[in-house]
């Protein structure tokens, strides 16, 4: 199975120490809780594009992905959301928050109790703004910028995926990839707001989430975002 890295990952290395960083998401967002979960604070981006272009214009005119990390994306608080109220799922359990995000799935996953949680994204600005996120929520656990699809070697209880279904390349090596550590034994939950991509079968909807959202992150006020069992 080939990389499913996001386009034009490299730009943002322009960005490279830890403390710049951190102060990049500092001066890029405010400290808000999300709708669905208002018991979480993230650092969060007003608006993307703005964000977008600063990380644009660093980069010297290099392809860029979107800052996934400045928004609390429907996939991920419908999972925080569902994993708060079923914190049994997780509770004394080794949990990935895979494709973090802000870490939004995984400060919910160590709110419940799980007796290890390790949130992986391959953006570093991702990984310095969860490192703050969990800091704002009391909570610690681990973060790696480790590209995960390329290991099979490690076990977890369960896996936490938001919204990765959104691009045919990513969308098919992260599912093949989840199937596989489901078959390793993992509970697998999958959260989508009804992206292109998002697997038919072999899933088993568990909950349903009206998730308010704004213009400038989905093309209209709400995204009805179903968690998903692999099955």
């Amino acid at each position: 199975m080939g990389r499913v890295d996001r386009p034009g990952i490299q730009g943002i290395r322009v960005l490279t120490a830890a403390t710049e960083l951190s102060q990049f998401v500092r001066a890029n967002s405010t400290v808000a809780a999300p709708p669905l979960c208002p018991e979480v604070r993230l650092h969060l981006a007003a608006q993307l594009t703005p964000v977008w272009e600063v990380l644009e214009r660093r980069s010297g005119g290099n392809e860029v992905p979107p800052p996934y990390w400045a928004c609390a994306w429907p996939g991920g608080q419908a999972l925080a959301r569902h994993v708060l109220d079923n914190p049994n799922l997780v509770a004394g359990k080794r949990v990935l928050d895979f494709a973090s995000g802000g870490g939004i799935a995984a400060i919910a996953a160590a709110l419940s109790g799980a007796a290890e949680v390790l949130a992986a994204d391959i953006d570093p600005i991702a990984v310095a703004a969860m490192r703050l996120n969990a800091a704002l929520n009391g909570t610690t656990f681990a973060i790696t910028a480790e590209d995960l699809t390329q290991r099979a070697d490690q076990r977890w209880d369960v896996i936490l995926a938001g919204d990765v279904c959104y691009e045919y390349p990513m969308a098919e090596g992260v599912l093949a990839w989840l199937r596989g550590r489901f078959e390793d034994g993992a509970l697998v939950l999958l959260a989508d707001p009804g992206r292109k991509y998002v697997p038919l079968r072999g899933v088993t909807s568990l909950a349903t989430y009206n998730v308010p959202t704004t213009r400038d992150q989905e093309a209209g006020d709400a995204r009805r975002t179903t968690v998903y069992r692999l099955s």
